[in-house]
């Protein structure tokens, strides 16, 4: 591809100098696990202030950040959670891994959770509420908290993808009990493999979080509860402290490709939305959507341009979650958008004449 869909290799030969020193200072003190490494408090100070939460605790996965998450809301085997059919897998395998039951819902246009159907959605055994930030959207939050206060229902959200993102000027993250969010290398703030945290105002949540992802242990020796192994590694804090002085300007660039997108790709042959006043987008993809999709991305490829589908296939479709007895229909907005959508390059390494180019070669097709 002349403009790749993402490109960690140039991301690297911008960084490498210094990276080369951070992993030289980390291998060279011989501290590559533990949970209250300098690294890992300076990650998960930094992290709370930019998500306006008290506590923060630095995670192996933005998976195992759910799961976590999950668990320390009192969640378990018979629950139920709502949340929408439309997101990366790992937001209903946490879910079953509970042993509760995904209770899917709905999207609207900006394929985020349609808090209109979550009320008619809600059981006497509806234990959370999980409303997913695609796309570097938060959601549609005023109603869903309403909801959450006035059912006594605690959100959890999956802010993966919205590091950074804001609603009402208050930062994704900040809304429910706990916030779950993945530095997986294709995120806006990426580490060099998997990683993730959790988020919350919740003291006891942010203590039982530190000792439940390090195997339960109160101290090398003593175990109160069994745990799980969720922690993050020193290297990847230490890699990530220093990405973290460059989030700004990564989200800034972000933001800046898709106002060119959004002023200049032509609205008579894609869908596609633009930012609401109270928005604040972070733009961790960024979605068209056309009933061409098959044929523009052979038409994009044969341009050398790169593309991402997320994602081609539902959730309650999958062959996974037969079992749930959800049926092609029953969801018809994620269905329809998951045969349209289309994500092109955003990623903040796309110089001037990339961007242009994409943007031609759309309007083109």
């Amino acid at each position: 591809m002349n403009i790749p869909y993402i490109n960690l290799n140039l991301q690297w030969k911008k960084e490498k100098r210094d990276l080369l020193k951070i992993i030289d200072k980390v291998l060279s003190a011989g501290e590559y696990v533990n949970t209250y490494a300098l690294e890992i408090q300076k990650f998960e100070k930094k992290i709370a202030k930019i998500c306006g939460t008290k506590y923060a605790v630095a995670l192996n996965s933005g998976t195992d950040a759910l799961t976590l998450g999950l668990y320390l809301l009192g969640v378990r085997k018979g629950d139920e959670v709502i949340t929408p059919p439309n997101s990366f897998i790992s937001s209903t395998s946490v879910i079953t891994h509970i042993g509760a039951k995904p209770v899917f819902v709905d999207v609207l246009d900006d394929q985020n959770l349609d808090p209109d159907l979550i009320e008619k959605a809600i059981t006497k055994k509806t234990k959370a509420i999980m409303p997913v930030h695609l796309t570097g959207r938060v959601c549609k939050m005023k109603k869903i908290i309403s909801l959450s206060r006035q059912y006594n229902i605690p959100i959890i959200e999956d802010a993966a993808q919205s590091i950074g993102s804001k609603y009402y000027g208050k930062p994704s993250g900040s809304f429910g009990k706990v916030a779950c969010f993945s530095t997986h290398p294709l995120k806006n703030l990426n580490a060099v493999g998997d990683g993730g945290f959790l988020t919350t105002n919740d003291q006891g949540i942010f203590k039982k979080a530190k000792i439940f992802s390090n195997h339960g242990l109160v101290n090398r020796n003593k175990v109160n509860n069994f745990g799980f192994l969720s922690r993050m590694d020193v290297l990847q804090a230490a890699i990530l402290n220093y990405r973290l002085k460059n989030l700004n300007k990564i989200i800034n660039t972000r933001r800046k490709n898709a106002k060119f997108y959004i002023e200049n790709l032509d609205k008579k042959k894609y869908f596609f939305l633009g930012e609401k006043k109270y928005e604040f987008n972070t733009y961790h993809t960024f979605v068209i959507q056309t009933k061409k999709r098959n044929k523009l991305i052979k038409y994009l490829n044969s341009n050398g341009i790169g593309s991402a589908i997320h994602y081609p296939i539902p959730i309650h479709l999958q062959p996974a979650a037969k079992y749930l007895g959800y049926k092609k229909g029953d969801f018809p907005n994620a269905e329809k958008q998951s045969k349209r959508i289309i994500t092109i390059p955003i990623n903040q390494n796309l110089n001037k004449r990339e961007i242009h180019k994409i943007v031609r070669t759309l309007n083109e097709f």
